[in-house]
């Protein structure tokens, strides 16, 4: 079975992940180059899919140390499911908290009070705001083990 390798530029196209990013993956080791052709970096084209879960878990909020934990030494997929389950925890608390943030905002667009200093509602979102509320539901609680 022959493996087909891609040089970076190859890979930066076909991913649409620029070659400095590719560069910076490798250095942290969440890919590898196969060699060189020249002075080009070769992938192997299984990389492709590797960068792909980068992505999936750069959008779902995942670090790039815990997307490294997703992989294993030889480069495939290694995905600790509790991670998975406690990321969608806490993006169902973000979706909440947003969601509630959306629906004052609405309301305060809407809201026949002569100025939104007069609404209750909003009068509301606000003392929830100074008293720290909402930055304190924004914020995740640090758990041992975790960088600074």
């Amino acid at each position: 079975m022959t493996t087909t390798h891609l040089d970076i530029s190859q890979v930066a196209q076909q991913s649409g992940v620029p070659a400095s990013t590719l560069r910076f993956y490798e250095e942290k080791g969440l890919i590898a180059s196969t060699g060189r052709r020249g002075l080009r970096r070769l992938f192997d084209s299984g990389v492709l899919e590797q960068l792909a879960l980068i992505a999936v878990g750069r959008d779902a909020g995942f670090s790039l140390d815990e997307i490294g934990r997703m992989f294993a030494r030889d480069g495939k997929p290694s995905i600790d499911r509790k991670m998975l389950a406690s990321k969608a925890d806490e993006l169902d608390r973000t979706i909440r908290r947003l969601s509630a943030m959306r629906d004052g905002l609405r309301h305060a667009a809407a809201c026949p009070a002569p100025s939104h200093m007069e609404c209750p509602t909003f009068r509301r979102i606000l003392r929830a705001a100074a008293s720290g509320a909402i930055k304190a539901q924004g914020k995740k609680a640090k758990r041992p083990g975790d960088p600074s």
